[in-house]
């Protein structure tokens, strides 16, 4: 066991290589230039007298982007071996000082959406293996397709947009902190995480009915209905541990789907969170941000895999002689 996660964790040391590499250069080839936009802002180009030029040399040479990018890339690399993922290009704040403060809300709507996820789509793929081919079966299934096929952005538009046409309501966009008011901290996050969940628990709604389906027809299931075990004893201490692995993997599959989705609807819903912290970094070509963000989640998304392979072993005891 222990050899086996030494070995996975020196996995990541090349993978999160490759990823800073990649993401390095490819923010940098994003139509639009940082010092453009923030010459224009500045009202260059020829307004009250500014020499564009000269603005444009200074700036880019105060930014560090005077050198090249390879000498960038190795000023940056080492900056975080030592921990410090820079300085924001437009606000020059500690990019790890902003991500330890965003970061709460985005694990909150992540967690929320997740449990949210599991606790509708388990007990429901496990009652329609259980009753297949029965109206709660077609039920199920329908609620499934139909929670895939509907995306979180059409979705989040439109609660956002009707509600307040036809009804003049509209929930609530200026965030509300957890410590000074729980109950509506807890309200304003329950809209966006079940519009996130609900995708995430069609997927795992059919895994579920699909894997319960083959290990109810296994012997050994035979043989407990046999014995005259009840039917929640079965699948509870039988079917559904030996069912769980693939679930398991397509819940940890789940989480980059969430980090991507949780951009999108922080975005919608007034959410300070670290999506909505990248989305405004990409709009303004602020790359340090771009960069720092990009490597945290790729790091949060290799520790969740890791996680899941951990509990694979403590799923199935076999798996352990194969990983010593």
């Amino acid at each position: 066991m222990g050899r086996y996660l030494l070995r996975r964790l020196f996995y990541v040391i090349p993978t999160m290589f490759f990823v800073s590499v990649l993401v390095f250069l490819l923010v940098r080839f994003i139509p639009g230039n940082v010092v453009d936009m923030m010459v224009a802002e500045m009202g260059g180009g020829g307004a009250a007298g500014v020499n564009r030029e000269a603005a444009v040399e200074i700036l880019t040479r105060r930014l560090g982007l005077d050198v090249p990018i390879p000498r960038q890339y190795a000023r940056w690399i080492s900056d975080v071996f030592r921990g410090d993922l820079g300085q924001s290009l437009w606000t020059n704040k500690s990019i790890s000082a902003d991500i330890l403060e965003q970061l709460p809300v985005s694990l909150e709507l992540g967690c929320m959406a997740m449990l949210l996820s599991l606790v509708f789509s388990l007990p429901i793929g496990i009652f329609s293996a259980m009753r297949q081919e029965t109206w709660g079966d077609y039920a199920g299934r329908t609620v499934s397709i139909l929670a895939i096929s509907i995306p979180a952005l059409w979705l989040g538009t439109t609660v956002m947009v009707y509600p307040s046409i036809w009804w003049n309501w509209t929930p609530p966009v200026e965030y509300i902190p957890f410590g000074e008011n729980m109950g509506g901290n807890i309200l304003q996050f329950l809209l966006p995480a079940s519009i996130m969940g609900l995708g995430l628990a069609g997927m795992t709604m059919r895994m579920t009915r699909t894997m319960m389906l083959e290990v109810l027809r296994q012997d050994y299931i035979r043989t407990a209905w046999s014995k005259g075990l009840k039917e929640l004893t079965i699948v509870r201490r039988h079917a559904l541990k030996n069912a769980f692995i693939p679930i398991l993997t397509v819940i940890g599959n789940q989480f980059p789907i969430l980090i991507g989705e949780s951009a999108v609807l922080e975005q919608i819903f007034g959410l300070p969170g670290i999506g909505r912290y990248l989305v405004n970094a990409l709009l303004t070509r602020d790359y340090p941000v771009i960069s720092g963000v990009t490597l945290v989640m790729t790091g949060f998304i290799m520790a969740v895999n890791i996680m899941v392979d951990i509990l694979y072993i403590y799923l199935d005891p076999r798996l352990r002689y194969d990983y010593k």
